[in-house]
């Protein structure tokens, strides 16, 4: 066989070509290295060595790469021919033999594992392993999270605590609660256990990580509250420039409140907690800055209402006209009341403009009320100057004494006809009316 393979010199021939790439001057350095290689190519005998390789080239090409080198020795090297024989299967059969051996003695049950600690502990190796893994494992992740949760500046933190609790509760799981007072002596002097703990110490490792949990479970309901009181506020600060009434804009200062108070009930150990305080500050004075404070709008709002009772109460008592002069006073004096009860909202607040608009119209009612007054005012004195004359000028037609008669019952049935309609004797003045001027008729005949 060739002292030099050919996949052994194609591999060093790449690299002299990658040596001399873009140097004309190195193709004599190349060439008589190249000369050396393919000479051992020629040569029969034992495979060259990697030093004979390196002897080859090394004194041309000091700054050839010996990894290059001690792969082409490696691919120069025979490959033996493997046939499947007796001894072979039965490697192969042992080997299976003794990997389910393993397999069985190291299953998660007292009964097995007990009398193979007591007597080949060995052979319990890979559950030391798998437990001084667990263990290292739970420990770290259990310190993270603590770490995480204990000092945390934002939810991350606690998401990412939670996840590092489950996955310490995970590896503390792994760890056989039977087999924690057994320590094998033997592994640990050769690969130094961490897991010498007591079963006390695996329960209050347990209880660290059930602390843990609740105190997440707390802070995430927090930044729930959190969340849930911030946006309350926020929709109340951007409803309240587009309130329209007084009402509307008490309802908007309510809900801001609530939104406060909730942010008020998140407890201050926790992180949300201390964040809502910072929050309350701004939003208590956006507040006090809006809407002044809350007894001032729920005053405007106050006098608002009584002032509308009453001008209901004084739109009742004069439906079903005509009504007599002290039921038009009431309902002036009804107007009155709310019209003083508007006055006495503060100019500023968030229902003066509102307030403004109702006495305008409350002013416009009163007159109206007024002028119906003064009308039932009117039609009952003249009703009751006007009867005494019409009675007596009846008298004197009926006596015959009708000089000058005519002019009068003229003059009286013209007052009676300055009587305003729709007054509580408008039908009395009517009547009497018709019969002022049935006896002016008949006087009129008289006298022609």
């Amino acid at each position: 066989m060739p002292r030099l393979s050919a996949r052994a010199y194609s591999l060093l021939d790449a690299e002299l070509k990658r040596l001399c790439a873009g140097k004309p001057t190195e193709k004599i350095r190349r060439d008589i290295v190249a000369k050396r290689l393919q000479k051992m190519c020629d040569q029969e005998g034992s495979p060259a060595t990697y030093a004979e390789l390196k002897d080859a080239v090394d004194d041309i090409f000091p700054e050839f790469d010996e990894q290059v080198l001690k792969r082409a020795a490696k691919l120069n090297l025979p490959n033996p021919v493997i046939r499947p024989t007796k001894w072979l299967l039965a490697i192969a059969a042992g080997t299976v033999t003794l990997a389910g051996g393993l397999w069985f003695v190291n299953l998660p049950y007292p009964m097995i594992r007990w009398p193979m600690a007591r007597v080949a502990p060995m052979l319990l190796l890979p559950s030391f392993m798998r437990m001084d893994h667990s263990y290292r494992q739970a420990i770290i992740y259990t310190e993270q999270a603590d770490q995480l949760i204990n000092n945390a500046t934002s939810v991350a933190d606690f998401e990412l605590g939670e996840e590092k609790s489950a996955q310490a509760q995970t590896y503390l799981d792994r760890l056989p609660v039977w087999f924690l007072g057994y320590y094998p002596q033997r592994y640990c002097r050769f690969f130094g256990c961490g897991w010498r703990f007591t079963l006390d110490e695996f329960e209050e490792a347990r209880a660290l990580i059930g602390r843990m949990e609740a105190q997440i479970f707390q802070e995430q309901n927090a930044f729930e509250q959190l969340d849930a009181g911030t946006s309350a506020v926020e929709t109340a600060k951007r409803q309240y420039p587009t309130a329209q009434t007084s009402a509307d804009k008490t309802a908007t200062l309510v809900a801001w409140q609530a939104g406060m108070d909730q942010l008020n009930e998140i407890p201050k150990e926790t992180l949300a907690g201390a964040q809502a305080q910072t929050r309350l500050e701004a939003f208590q004075r956006d507040y006090s800055n809006l809407a002044g404070s809350t007894a001032d709008v729920q005053q405007s709002t106050d006098l608002i209402t009584v002032a509308k009772n009453y001008g209901i109460r004084a739109a009742e008592i004069v439906q079903g006209a005509p009504h007599p002069v002290d039921t038009w006073a009431r309902a002036e004096n009804l107007w009155k009341e709310a019209i003083d009860a508007l006055n006495k909202v503060p100019a500023g607040s968030p229902g003066f403009v509102e307030a403004e608009k109702i006495k305008a119209e409350y002013i416009d009612n009163k007159e109206q009320i007024a002028t119906r007054k003064r009308q039932e005012q009117k039609a009952i004195a003249t009703f009751e100057a006007v009867q005494a004359d019409v009675i007596e000028l009846i008298d004197k037609s009926e006596r015959g004494e009708i000089r000058g008669l005519k002019a009068q019952f003229q003059r009286v049935i013209q007052q009676l006809g300055t009587v305003p309609e729709n007054t509580t004797v408008s039908e009395e003045v009517q009547l009497l009316q018709k019969q002022a001027q049935a006896k002016l008729n008949e006087l009129q005949q008289v006298l022609n």
